[in-house]
């Protein structure tokens, strides 16, 4: 798969909230860098993080496209993101930030390794 299909398949899994899907595109090593500042690491936490997220009924996403490139086995998709969201008392919020993520070819296919999400 190349991977500009692998990038589209990691998006799906998240817009679908599909966690196994999620996972099957994800690196053992991975880390995710949230908004906030907080680091998770390993497909455990992340994926118990996004098990959580994903059964979120309220958010949702869209991403605009900055930037996507290739550099051998590596390779990083930019996204602008306007995150809709309501917060612990049910009122809604909006964040912006700046969405990388950064891709190893491993044996053919595209895993994410690294997710950093930056405030705007």
């Amino acid at each position: 798969m190349d991977f500009a299909a692998a990038l589209e398949q990691h998006l799906a899994t998240i817009n679908a909230r599909d966690v196994e899907g999620f996972l099957a595109t994800v690196h053992d090593d991975v880390t995710v860098i949230a908004p906030n500042g907080r680091v998770l690491a390993g497909r455990e936490e992340v994926g118990a993080f996004h098990r959580d997220w994903f059964g979120d009924p309220d958010w949702s996403w869209k991403l605009e496209p900055l930037r996507r490139t290739e550099a051998g086995d590596t390779a990083v998709a930019t996204y602008a993101v306007t995150y809709d969201d309501l917060d612990a008392g049910g009122r809604p919020y909006t964040m912006t930030y700046v969405l990388t993520l950064v891709f190893a070819r491993l044996g053919g296919a595209w895993l994410l390794l690294h997710d950093q999400n930056t405030p705007r």
